[in-house]
This record gives C-alpha cells, structure tokens and sequence, in this order.
C-alpha cells in the first residue's frame, strides 16, 4: 500500500505546482517568480529542514544554482556564441543558408530542420545548438524571418534528433548505463534510432508548417528593411569591379541593391558607383565586391584607431535634427572625416521628400546617415553636430578574429564530443572532457585572444536566463531530496497493473517527461529508470521497451524553457516567454507520446 508523502514531499509539489502557474499566467516576470521561488524553498528549509540535515543546508541547496556546472556551461556557451558573431566566422554559412530562405523561406526552414535533427543524432545537442543560434539570428537580422520563428522549432528538431541514438545526448548514456548496472543486455548505439526516425517523420512536418504560426513574431530590433541608404561604392585596385563592367557584374551583386546611373564601359580604380540598399545590403555589396563605402584613408583611419584602442568599430544610424549645422549643406562640405574621424557610409531620406539623391544634395531636416567610427568619437560627432542616435548601433564584425573564434568553439565541440587526443599503454584513448569544463575553457580562449572583450561580456549574458536556471536546479534538488520524486514514481507503478501495454508505456513516458520538464533530465533519468524496470517485472513485460520509455520521456523536454539548457540558450535571442514554450511545446509532447508508445509496442510485439 502506497504510503502518505512526506511534508516535504508535498511541500516540494506545492511550489513547484505554484511556480508553473506562475509562469503559465504571465502576469509577472519571470526573473521575480524565480527569485521568489528560491527565496520561498530558502526561507522554507531554513525553518523545517529536509530530514538529517542543518538549517543552513537547506540555504545552501536554494542557492546551489547559482555555482552549478550547468550554469557555468550555459553561460560560456553564450560567451561562445557571441565571439562568433562578434567575428563574423559563421557568416559563409550563414550565407549558404540565407540564400535558400531568400529563394524560399519555408525550405530554408526545413533544410534548417533537417540539418539540426541529423547533426544532433551525433554531437551533443548543446553545441549543436549554440552553432545554429548565431546563423539563426543572422538570418533573421536580414529580415528574411524572424527569429522567434525559427529557433523554437530548430531546437526542438535538435532535441528530436539527440534522441535518435544513445550517444546523442548525456542523458541517453546515463538512461543506458543504469539499465545496464539493473541487468539488461546492452543497448546499442543505433538499435532504437528507425522508431526515432519514424516519429520524426511526423514531428518534423508540426515544427516545419505548425509551430511557426503558434509563435508570436517577438522581434525586438529596428526594422531596418523599409530604410534604404543611397552611397558610392568607390573602385579600389583590388576591387572585383576593376576592369569590369555592370553586365558581367550583375550576377555578383547581392540583392536589394540598386545601381543608379551606371556608367558605360569598364570600371578603373577611383570610379565611384552609386547604389542604394539597406544598411546590410551595401554591406554585403562592399564585402562581396571588395569596394569602399567611404574614402579609403578615413576607413584605415578608423581601423588603426580602433586597434590601438582596443574598442570595437561601431554602425549607428543618426537623425540630422533642425538645429544641426548639416542642414544646407553637402556630405562632401561638411568635412565630418576630418573633424570626428567617423565615416558617413550611406543617407536615407524619407519617402515624402525623396526627389533627388541625398548623397548629392543638400543635407536635410529628417535624413538619417549611416555612420561608423569609434563609440567616443560617434559620440562626439552626435553632441556637437545637433545629430539624434538612433536604435540599433551594432558592432562591425572584427572578421580578422573570424577564423581564430572558429577554431575555439570547434575546438571546444570536439573535445566535449570525440575527446583530446592521448594514447595509453593499449593504444589510442581520447579523454573526453565533460561540457562545463570545455565550454568554461573556449569561453576563457575567447577572452584571451579578444574575439570577446570583457566589457562585453553583459550583452552575451542574460539576467533572466541566469536567475531561471538558478531556480529551476533549486526545484529539481528539492523535488528529489524531499522524496516527491520517488513517491509520484511509486504511485505511479502501483496504477499501471491492469492496463495495455500502449497504455502502460505512455504512462511512463508520460510521467518521466513531467519530471524532465519541471525537474531535470538526470532526475527524472535515474527515478524512471528502475521504476520501468522493476514495473516490466511486475508485468512480465520486456524490459528493454518500458527502459526506452524513459529514454525519450527524458528527452521531449520542450515544453517549459527549464527542461533543458538549449531552451534556457535561445530565450533571450527568441524573445519566448514561459507560455511560449507551452503553446507550442505541448502538443507535440503529446503527439510525441502517443506515436512512440504505439511504435515501441509494433516494434517489439507487445
């Protein structure tokens, strides 16, 4: 007979259960439920201490998260990922990628899908994730799509697909280990994987075509895509126009670029061509065309000077106000490289009042320039020249970093997933160094080599996502320590004797993904585990279907963003709230759950 719960035990589902409504209901933010939630099991154990523990014991496993691996992990993972964008390195393939989502946004999705759910099969699905994130954000800072869209649905594919092999995640390991050590033949890499990619085939279809329209559009830069800059892109010696001419060139120029009086005949170096575009569209034109959007001794200027400095080049875009002395005059003679050393790259002037090329006229009331320079001399400039910043000044690539920054966060992949190099007494024996300390050691070599400066450092971060994480490792020990854990798991097997085995293997599948997503992965691996193997016992079940059970239980963890350290990474970049995770998360949990329990019971003729 199934015993009461202890006080603790219903304490431990008291405050989880009221710290998911909290999140479900929205009204406050998640940072103060998390800091409620950890002041509440602080205060708490402090006053009714968990059984053969001291009052400050109880303090201590509250605020454990705030020093636990995971978060240590997640957030050198961000640090990462910032070096790469910060660089520019995973630009060629977000590239690649982008000219499938311009040709068709939904095959770009669903190339970005299939892409995450393979990779993930092999390499753990956290560095598989913060790789994608930064292509991700790129793309959607293109306007092409926007992000909230794409990486839900794309780290969710990455989940499915770490399922599909023992190796695909740390949680899988641990799931086949403690099966092994009860008495189970050993489970093989890919022995489960066909069920894996059968139910992709119906996952994959809900993240392509449904999951996107569940999701808001939570973008929070500028829209920069309706402001279109008119510049001259100077000819250089070594610029991909000398010597050519518009018709051999037209394939080469990106889109959204417009040339404007193109001139007959072939380009020399000195020649100037007029074109418009958005902010990243002449970008991307002086990149791929190796020309100047500014005179060549202004941009070295602003290089050597940023260099020398140690501060980052940066692109805002500035408001010409009534009071400005621009007004009235040309760019040309207003000698703004020489008094502020920042470069005006390109002028936007607004629809109404559009007649002639702003570059060529008179400045106006109204235009918008498209500066670079140093944040001090940009500053600078803004104050004396009666200029209005305006939102969305990023930092220029330091692409000279790109290759280096690249290397670090491979590196930092493949010592996490095949292991450092070392041969023993019988031969060849990588050490495979656990994710923290991989992560921990890139993010440091980030520092070290300045592809991430220091007092950068904050924009990587998210408060939100580290108080989250602190809180939801605080539930996940106190719902195991309490015993609330092993006392759902026993209730749990004592409802299961008369039911069929569909039934029985959703139930667990069921109960173990509960615990995964208000829990953790290892928690709810090692309750679930022997209780499916000590239930198929009971039954007289196999016990290799009801162990896979708990195996993908423990990973259809996407339906809160604490159930796994990917959900936590693109909460910020998404823009996603709790309920974000629930409206889109939820159904398919629950197709998930249905269409594996019904596979495992094809395919073991239960």
């Amino acid at each position: 007979m199934l015993e009461a719960p202890s006080l603790h035990a219903i304490a431990a589902m008291a405050v989880t259960i009221a710290m998911f409504i909290a999140f479900a209901r929205g009204r406050y933010r998640e940072e103060i439920i998390s800091l409620v939630t950890i002041a509440v099991i602080a205060v708490g154990l402090y006053f009714a201490p968990l059984p053969g523990t001291r009052p400050t014991d109880g303090l201590a496993l509250a605020f454990a998260g705030f020093g636990h691996s995971a978060l240590i992990t997640i957030c050198a993972l961000m640090i990462m990922g910032r070096g790469l964008v910060v660089t520019g390195a995973l630009e060629p393939f977000a590239r690649a990628l982008e000219q499938l989502f311009r040709w068709n946004s939904q095959l770009g999705l669903l190339a970005a899908l299939l892409i995450a759910f393979f990779l993930s099969m092999f390499v753990n699905d956290t560095p598989v994730m913060v790789l994608l994130i930064p292509i991700i954000v790129t793309i959607a800072a293109k306007g092409l799509m926007p992000s909230s869209k794409i990486l839900m649905p794309v780290n969710t594919a990455v989940l499915l697909g770490g399922m599909a092999t023992t190796i695909g995640t740390s949680t899988n390991i641990l799931v086949v280990s403690l099966a092994d050590d009860l008495g189970m033949p050993p489970i093989g890499v890919f022995q489960f994987t066909p069920l894996v990619l059968v139910a992709g085939m119906i996952a994959v279809p809900y993240l392509w075509l449904v999951m996107p329209r569940m999701l808001r559009d939570n973008s929070t830069g500028p829209d920069m895509a309706a402001r279109i800059f008119h510049t001259r892109l100077r000819v250089g010696a070594g610029s991909v126009l000398a010597g050519g001419d518009l018709s051999s060139l037209g394939a080469k120029l990106p889109e959204g670029i417009t040339v404007h009086d193109a001139p007959a005949g072939p380009l020399a170096p000195g020649h100037d061509l007029r074109i418009s575009g958005t902010h990243a569209a002449i970008e991307d034109a002086a990149r791929a065309l190796k020309g100047e959007l500014a005179p060549a001794w202004i941009i070295d200027r602003i290089r050597q000077l940023s260099k020398a400095r140690g501060e980052d080049i940066v692109a805002v875009e500035m408001t010409v106000t009534a009071d400005s002395r621009l007004v009235g005059r040309t760019l040309a003679g207003s000698a703004i490289a020489d008094l502020y050393g920042v470069a005006v790259l390109g002028t936007h002037r607004p629809a109404h009042d559009s007649q002639s090329a702003p570059e060529d006229s008179a400045i106006r009331e109204g235009d918008v320039l498209l500066v670079i320079g140093i944040d001090e001399d940009l500053q600078s400039f803004a104050r004396n020249d009666g200029l209005l910043r305006l939102e969305g000044a990023r930092e220029l690539p330091r692409r000279s970093k790109a290759v280096l920054a690249g290397a670090i966060m491979l590196g930092a992949i493949a010592t996490a997933s095949l292991g450092l190099p070392w041969f023993d007494a019988q031969g060849y024996a990588p050490i495979k160094l656990p994710i923290a300390i991989s992560a921990l050691a890139g993010a440091i070599a980030m520092f070290v080599t300045g592809c991430v400066k220091f007092d950068r450092v904050g924009r990587a971060l998210s408060a939100k996502v580290i108080v989250l994480i602190a809180a939801s490792l605080a539930i996940g020990r106190v719902i195991d320590d309490s015993g609330a854990a092993e006392w759902l798991g026993q209730a749990l097997s004592l409802g299961l004797a008369y039911l069929p085995p569909a039934l029985v293997l959703a139930a667990i599948m069921l109960f173990v993904t509960v615990l995964t997503n208000f829990a953790s992965n290892a928690t709810a691996a090692t309750i679930g585990t022997p209780i499916a193997f000590s239930i198929a016992s009971q039954l007289g079940l196999p016990p290799e279907p009801l162990v896979l059970a708990v195996l993908f239980g423990c990973n259809l963890c996407y339906a809160t963003p604490i159930a796994y350290q990917t959900n936590l990474l693109i909460m910020s970049e998404g823009g996603y709230d709790f309920g974000d995770y629930m409206r889109a998360g939820m159904p398919l949990v629950a197709i998930m759950v249905g269409v594996l329990s019904v596979l495992l019971v094809l395919w073991y003729g239960l």
